[in-house]
């Protein structure tokens, strides 16, 4: 395999610095099941499989796998006999990793769509995975990602083989919503909270990544400083060029503010608005946009309570809407008013 091919197979957070310091932090340490939590965008999935890989790799060093050996080069062609990798079956396709055949089968003959939680039948089947003889000599391991993908009768089916696993088998449970995981999981698992690089580490690494430098700035910022949600948000580019003008082009009624957005991403692009003005009105800093691109003055805090509650459920069907257009509109209609409303409550003060 050329180095290139490799390397592309790799998320690319796993050769980001502030990874490779965790990985050589949580290496050091001793432990059969590790939970790696933080919001999204920070790289617990590249941390997890970098955690894998050196668990795994035949010539382990204190920074982590060769990325040479056999057993490297078979987690680099997802085909690994002694790594189980749980997902919602949506993300396994996406990032390249083989279903199980009968489920390939029945997504193949549009029996079923694709799964968006990690289903039992695969736990079922990674339960007895870590029963088995490690095939390549060096343990077993098994990566669960998004943990909190997992519902309650998946979860309970991982319980007794977490709190006690056969052999040398070793987990990393990695979650951008650690919270909504059964209390019994996490009591399990030792946990490692995701570093936050600094702003230049960031922005030097999506510079190796091709975003220049203005883009780079500006995606991190609608990414709330989280590198990889930023090269995502850069590399997809909507609405990224404009972001900062979202709110007032909103306030003006420009339901086009949002054309670039995908439904699900026009929601998260209100939510990020939503938040920075309730941070605002309880005397936080903004995280999503400079306080000027906001309005002045601080909006009522339970008109912005209804409005998150709101996008909460709009989240729900934004996947798949009833009909986009007039979604879009509603959402902007709302936004809005929302916006306006510190206006008007700076018309109506006294000067």
């Amino acid at each position: 395999m050329s180095a290139d091919l490799e390397q592309e197979l790799q998320p690319a957070e796993t050769r980001a610095p502030w990874i490779a310091a965790q990985r050589e932090r949580l290496l050091a340490q001793r432990g059969h099941a590790w939970l790696l939590q933080g919001p999204s965008g920070l790289g617990q999935y590249a941390l997890g499989l970098s955690l894998v890989r050196a668990w795994l790799c035949e010539q382990p060093t204190e920074q982590g796998a060769c990325g040479r050996c056999g057993s490297c080069h078979a987690i680099d062609v997802r085909a690994h006999a002694d790594l189980c990798v749980l997902m919602p079956e949506v993300q396994m396709m996406a990032l390249g990793w083989p279903l199980p055949e009968k489920a390939q089968t029945e997504i193949d003959d549009k029996k079923r769509k694709p799964s968006r939680e990690i289903r039992v039948e695969a736990m079922r089947d990674a339960v007895e995975f870590c029963q088995r003889t490690s095939a390549r000599g060096r343990g077993k391991a098994v990566l669960v990602y998004p943990a909190e993908q997992m519902n309650a009768i998946t979860a309970n089916a991982l319980l007794k083989t977490l709190e006690e696993p056969p052999g040398d088998t070793r987990f990393v449970l990695a979650s951008e919503a650690a919270h909504q995981l059964l209390p019994t999981i996490r009591s399990r698992c030792l946990t490692h909270t995701m570093a936050w690089p600094d702003a230049d580490q960031a922005q030097a690494w999506l510079a190796q990544q091709g975003v220049d430098a203005a883009m780079a700035a500006t995606a991190l910022q609608a990414a709330g400083g989280r590198p990889g949600d930023a090269l995502a948000l850069a590399r997809e580019g909507a609405g990224v060029a404009a972001w900062s003008q979202l709110p007032r082009n909103l306030a003006r009624g420009d339901v086009a503010a949002l054309a670039a957005f995908s439904a699900p991403d026009a929601v998260s692009a209100l939510q990020k608005i939503c938040h920075d003005l309730m941070a605002l009105a309880s005397g936080a800093p903004a995280r999503y946009f400079s306080p000027a691109d906001l309005p002045g003055k601080p909006l009522s805090m339970a008109l912005l309570a209804d409005w998150s509650r709101e996008l909460v459920q709009a989240a729900r069907t934004a996947e798949h809407p009833f009909n986009n257009g007039l979604m879009m509109e509603a959402l902007a209609a709302r936004a809005r008013g929302v916006l306006l409303s510190g206006q008007r409550a700076r018309a109506r003060s006294p000067r």
